[in-house]
Formats: structure tokens, sequence, C-alpha cells
């Protein structure tokens, strides 16, 4: 299968119900994955090395190496392709143009992107801003003028592998994306992040296959378009829980990503969080500032801890979440 995509044995598993997994790990694990599983070789430190978001798909077929998988009108897939230092930009055109011919004309809900060392320069480009030059090149031959209207919630961060990977949600629904009245939208960050802005939206929300999403970009101490609280963590969970609170209102969830008030309140949706440090010595105070103020791993709550570089050099966490009822 081309772009080193694992080959699947998909006559024993096509028009079967699965629940997709995406399995953390450190280096080198991605190759041990089975299964309707994919892996990415970011180290769990702590909660759900595995993460289960999307459930009863079926396999759908495997299109020039992005495999598909549906539920309704829910379309899930995952597509890599080999990271080469000198060509990130054209090697993340590439994989996103797989991507959206794969797709067609459904909508895009989400994306999870992982970039191998995403803070490293080449040429004298951080990889992070040469990826981002690469997908709204993408982007923009796919949707023409005005592309920035169409794009989801996303996360990118660093991993420890040697592929490109990214993972997505698309459906036939029509999304409303959403944005964060404090934040300016990424994709019209000033030249001084690179020479093309990030592509996606804060926050992303639609009914499809049978449910509804509310999916949460990845977030970080990020005001306007200027980092707040550098070289302070403490100062940087402050920002992020700002601002996480700011999406929620936004996607209509009240204030607390859909979290029950007061005591005995019914849950209404299931919370997958993954929360990315960029120092793993940070994970234990990370977790007293999060645990009970914004992630309840005693309620139900799905929460990964990974040790991950971020986009900006300078954020040492971000955090992202999934509801779904």
């Amino acid at each position: 299968m081309p772009n080193g995509e694992r080959t699947l044995s998909m006559a024993a598993i096509h028009g079967m119900t699965m629940e997709l997994g995406v399995r953390f790990g450190p280096a080198g694990s991605a190759a041990q994955v089975r299964g309707p599983e994919i892996g990415i070789e970011l180290p769990c430190m702590a909660g759900a090395a595995r993460e289960e978001i999307f459930l009863g798909l079926e396999l759908v077929t495997a299109v020039q190496g992005v495999i598909l998988y549906r539920r309704g009108g829910l379309l899930v897939g995952h597509a890599r392709e080999i990271f080469s230092e000198t060509t990130v930009e054209t090697d993340a055109r590439r994989l996103y143009e797989r991507v959206l011919a794969a797709t067609g004309r459904r909508h895009l809900y989400r994306m999870w992107n992982y970039v191998p060392r995403i803070n490293d320069q080449t040429g004298g480009l951080e990889h992070y801003r040469s990826f981002c030059k690469g997908r709204s090149l993408a982007f923009e031959a796919a949707f023409g003028a005005g592309f920035e209207r169409q794009l989801p919630a996303a996360s990118a961060v660093g991993s420890d592998g040697r592929t490109l990977e990214v993972i997505f949600a698309a459906g036939e629904a029509a999304p409303r994306h959403v944005e964060n009245p404090e934040q300016v939208p990424a994709y019209l960050y000033p030249v001084e992040h690179g020479p093309r802005p990030p592509s996606f939206s804060r926050a992303t929300v639609v009914s499809e296959g049978g449910q509804r999403w509310v999916f949460v970009s990845g977030t970080a101490s990020i005001k306007g378009h200027t980092t707040v609280g550098a070289g302070s963590l403490r100062a940087q969970i402050e920002g992020t829980l700002d601002n996480l609170g700011l999406i929620s209102a936004a996607s209509g969830v009240g204030e607390n990503l859909g979290r029950p008030e007061g005591a005995g309140g019914r849950a209404q949706w299931a919370r997958h969080f993954k929360v990315y440090l960029r120092r793993a010595e940070d994970l234990a105070e990370a977790r007293a500032a999060l645990e009970g103020v914004l992630v309840f791993p005693e309620a139900g709550d799905q929460v990964s801890w990974l040790r991950s570089d971020i986009c900006r050099a300078e954020l040492d966490i971000e955090i992202e979440a999934t509801l779904r009822a």
C-alpha cells in the first residue's frame, strides 16, 4: 500500500462494525498495532493509552492510502505520509490532497495532525510553519477563494514517529464552525506566525451519524494571536482554561464543556480529552490543576495525558476535547 500505510486484512473486517481505537505509545510502537486501531507515537504518561471516540464504524475502503470508516453519514479516516525534514511543505500538501480527494464533497468536522519534530527548523523555517503552508495550499486548491469558511476544528502536535499522520472526521450534515471572541481566528494570523496561517476553526459543532458532536480544537494560552504566560505552566493552564470556557460557551454547551451543573446532574455528553505536555516532569502539576476542575475521570471522562511538543516552542501545554451525545 502506498505512502507507508499499514496493510489491513480488509476481507476479514469489511462489513463488521467496530470501535476504532487510537493507541498512543513511544517511538516504534505503531508497528505493533493490529486490527482496527491506529498507532500514534506519542508517549502516554497517564490516563487512557487507547482512545475510542468513534463507535459502531464499518470499514468502507482504502483510497490512495486513505483508510475510510463509516457510520451512517459520518466518515472517519486515517492517512500518513513518510516524513522528510527537507520536504515538509510538499509532504503536507500531498497528504491533504489525498485526504480531501477521499472525502469528496463532504463537510470536514475534525482533523488530528501529528508532525515529527514539529519545532525543528529546515532552511530557516520551522516544520510546523512548513506544514501549515502545505496544508493551506491544499485547502485553497480544493475549495478555492474563501476556503477559510470551511475549515474544521483541528490540532497539530509533535510526534516521535517518522510519518506525518492525520486522522479526520467528515460527513454529509453541514456543521457550525466556532471561533473564540478573545482570539484572532487562526486562519487570520499575521505573517509573523509563518508564510501561511494555520487552517482550522476553534471548534466544530454538528449532528451526524446518529449522534451530536462538539469537536474542540487543540487549545492553548493564546489571546489575540499572542502567547500568554510563556515560562509559567500555571499561567498557561489558567489561560487555556479561560479559552476553553469561551469556546465552550460559543459552542452552545455552557462554559464547562457540557459538564452537568450541581451535584447529581445527569451527564449528557461522553467527554474525551487529550492533554499534551511538552515536559514529562510537568505531569503532576498539570493533573493537580486540571483534575476536578476541567476533567473528571471518576465521572467517566476519558483523559489521555501525552508527552508532546506543541506547535509553538514557547507553549508548554495544549488541551483538546471531543463531546459526543
